[in-house]
């Protein structure tokens, strides 16, 4: 990357000073997030092109391997989210006097249980 062009900023200036300030981006790590952004890129476009490609063709895997990993992905997603429902830790609290309805079942004058000890 040239000198000049790591030295460059754009500026986007309104009529209350400069809005956004962006300087061009020069580390080696950016650099390869770069040519990494580029590679997805042109993956995504050379797969469009098989799909349609595919598409034109008639093929019945054309429509069936995008829709199978579709499928395969949200189950994947749905199981994720049912293993993370399942294995999470919940502290077991005290519902007693409550009548789950926020303490609707207790005497206006009696005093609310504080399991806790917080006052």
């Amino acid at each position: 990357m040239s000198r000049a062009l790591r030295l460059t900023r754009l500026s986007f200036a309104g009529e209350f000073g400069p809005l956004v300030s962006c300087a061009a981006m020069s580390t080696a790590a950016d650099e390869r997030s770069r040519v990494l952004g580029g590679l997805v890129c042109l993956g995504a476009i050379a797969a469009g092109a098989l799909f349609v490609g595919g598409v034109l063709a008639q093929s019945y895997w054309a429509l069936a391997i995008p829709v199978a990993a579709a499928v395969l992905f949200v189950l994947g997603l749905v199981a994720w989210i049912g293993w993370t429902i399942a294995t999470v830790q919940v502290e077991a609290e005290s519902l007693s006097g409550s009548g789950g309805a926020g303490g609707a079942t207790t005497p206006a004058g009696a005093p609310k249980e504080n399991p806790r000890g917080v006052r």
